[in-house]
């Protein structure tokens, strides 16, 4: 733009105080740009792929250790009914109660052979 273009603004611009700088202009500019870039280079340091694996392995270690360590509240399998009991209709329930007792007396019989024999 000339100043023969446009006078009125020309002569505003020349009545507007003059900013003056600093000596150390130049010095403080780049004193900002190398803390900005020391703190991205921080954040790098971080995330680099050496401690983001060992990060990881570690969340993982305690996570296991975790899931070992934790035992839940569930089911005893001592207090719950073997799967043969539940899928006996009601009306075998005499049947089974005999085959009990068959095996019990089995079971003490073949003790007692064993004892004859000697």
């Amino acid at each position: 733009m000339k100043r023969e273009d446009d006078q009125q603004l020309w002569d505003l611009l020349g009545r507007a105080p003059k900013a003056e700088l600093s000596p150390f202009f130049a010095r403080n500019v780049v004193r900002r740009i190398r803390g900005r870039s020391a703190r991205v280079e921080w954040l790098r340091g971080w995330l680099s792929p050496r401690r983001l694996v060992l990060a990881t392995g570690v969340a993982i270690a305690v996570i296991a250790t975790i899931l070992a360590v934790h035992q839940p509240a569930g089911r005893n399998p001592a207090d719950s009914p073997p799967d043969a009991i539940v899928k006996i209709d009601p009306q075998d329930y005499d049947v089974v109660a005999d085959l009990d007792e068959l095996l019990a007396t089995d079971e003490t019989s073949l003790w007692d052979d064993d004892t004859q024999t000697l």
